[in-house]
This record gives structure tokens, C-alpha cells and sequence, in this order.
């Protein structure tokens, strides 16, 4: 059986997706929620320990939400906050993002190493967005925040990009589209590409874990096997859900 973790209430806990930075409930109910949800993923062997600077976490926020034009996203406070201080926690030195649209959930992630909410310094942080025009934005946004270009993110397809890549992948973060219908299916193919390239104590976060779970159905059994993960854990804090694994 899987593991997961439920936060109480997430059947309800939605968003305008058109306002990503709108309280949905009190800030201390936001923290104590990710709260849990970290120390559950520390309780499976998942991450080593539960701690990050709320002041750090604040001062990325804030500068995200002057600086990036965001024109939707499905990615609700608690998500943005778990995928951030899971960054904070395991501090990746080269991090690979596939499919990152306008750069939001990128920098969800790379925001723990660059920008003023930086707690430690990176070796690379790519993201892959297969549509140029969102790339394009994606990477105006990143700069906007970034000027030193550890961070960035190119128009290119992201299973190419993790199979050509020639060094360690410490995070894999996972939420893009493959074609012909594949959708979320592709999430497999790319892990797999990744997979002999992450050494011991890497992790993967999958977006959509719970909406799309049966799409997602081969990934889920191929994280979940202990022969490929020491662990993974289904972090149900909203609708959408994030799978989080460790090699």
C-alpha cells in the first residue's frame, strides 16, 4: 500500500487559479498543514529533517508575486510552500524541471537557491517548457529574480533534455504533457531518462498525484517499488496532489 499523507479538509481546500497569491486560509493553518505534511515525509526516510526559514520563505514570495507574470496556475499556497522547503531541506545541487509553463512552479523550486529567499547556492537549475512563447516568459520571469542565470529555463522537450543531460540530477520535478495523447503518462518515460543519472538520496516531485492518478497509474507503480525508491510518500494537501520520492 501506498503512503500518504492527508491533510484535513483538502477535498475543500481550493483556489482561484487566476490568483495564486490570495490567502485560502489563515497563515498559521497553511504552516502547520506543510508542517505535518514534512514531518510525515521525514517519519518515511523521505527528506532528513523538517526545518526552513519562514522569513526566507516570505522574502521569495513577495518577490514572485511583484515580479513574475503569471496568467493561471494550479499550484495552491500549501503546494508552493511544500515544493519550496523541500528544496530548503535537501538543498539539490543541480535540480530539473519538466514542464514548467510560465516559470511558477520552477521557481517554487529553484527559489530555495536563488532570489532573496536563497538559503543555499547551486551547480544548475534547468527547467524545460516544450511551447517557446511560455518558455520565453517562463525565463523573463526567472531573470527578474536570477541575474545570475544559475537558474533558467529553455524551450526544449523535456524527455531530450533529462536523457542528454550530462551530470547528476539531485531533483527531478515532474508536471509535463506528453503528446498524442499521453499526457501525464510521460511522467514514466522521463524518470526513467533520469533515473541511472540520480545518485542515493535524490528525490522526484510528481504534480497532479491525486487528480490524475490514473493517468499516472505506471509512474505511481514504479516510484512506489522499493526495488526503484527507498520511499514515496502521496502528499494529498489539495486537489492535485504531489508524489515525493526518494532513490
Amino acid at each position: 500500500m501506498a503512503a500518504v499523507f492527508e491533510a484535513p479538509g483538502w477535498q475543500e481546500y481550493r483556489m482561484d487559479t487566476r490568483n495564486p497569491f490570495a490567502a485560502l486560509e489563515p497563515a498559521e493553518a497553511e504552516q502547520r498543514v506543510v508542517g505535518e505534511a514534512l514531518a510525515a515525509l521525514a517519519g518515511e526516510g523521505v527528506i532528513p529533517h523538517t526545518r526552513y526559514d519562514e522569513h526566507r520563505l516570505q522574502a521569495h514570495r513577495q518577490a514572485v508575486a511583484r515580479a513574475f507574470e503569471i496568467p493561471w496556475t494550479a499550484i495552491t499556497p500549501r503546494m508552493a510552500r511544500l515544493i519550496w522547503a523541500i528544496n530548503a531541506i535537501a538543498q539539490p545541487a543541480r535540480m530539473l524541471a519538466a514542464g514548467v509553463f510560465c516559470g511558477f512552479t520552477f521557481i517554487c523550486n529553484a527559489g530555495a537557491a536563488v532570489g532573496p529567499g536563497a538559503c543555499y547556492r547551486a551547480e544548475e537549475l534547468l527547467g524545460s517548457e516544450i511551447k517557446p512563447e511560455e518558455a520565453a516568459r517562463a525565463e523573463r520571469n526567472v531573470r527578474a529574480l536570477d541575474p545570475t542565470g544559475v537558474a533558467r529555463v529553455i524551450a526544449a522537450d523535456a524527455g531530450e533534455v533529462v536523457a542528454g543531460y550530462g551530470h547528476p540530477v539531485n531533483l527531478l520535478y515532474l508536471d509535463a504533457d506528453g503528446a498524442g495523447g499521453r499526457g501525464k503518462g510521460i511522467y514514466l518515460d522521463i524518470v526513467q531518462a533520469a533515473y541511472d543519472k540520480m545518485p542515493a538520496g535524490s528525490l522526484v516531485l510528481a504534480h497532479n498525484s491525486v487528480n490524475l492518478a490514473g493517468r499516472l497509474e505506471h509512474y505511481l507503480a514504479f516510484v512506489r517499488d522499493h526495488a526503484h525508491f527507498r520511499a514515496s510518500m502521496n502528499m494529498v494537501l489539495d486537489t492535485e496532489g504531489l508524489e515525493v520520492s526518494v532513490k
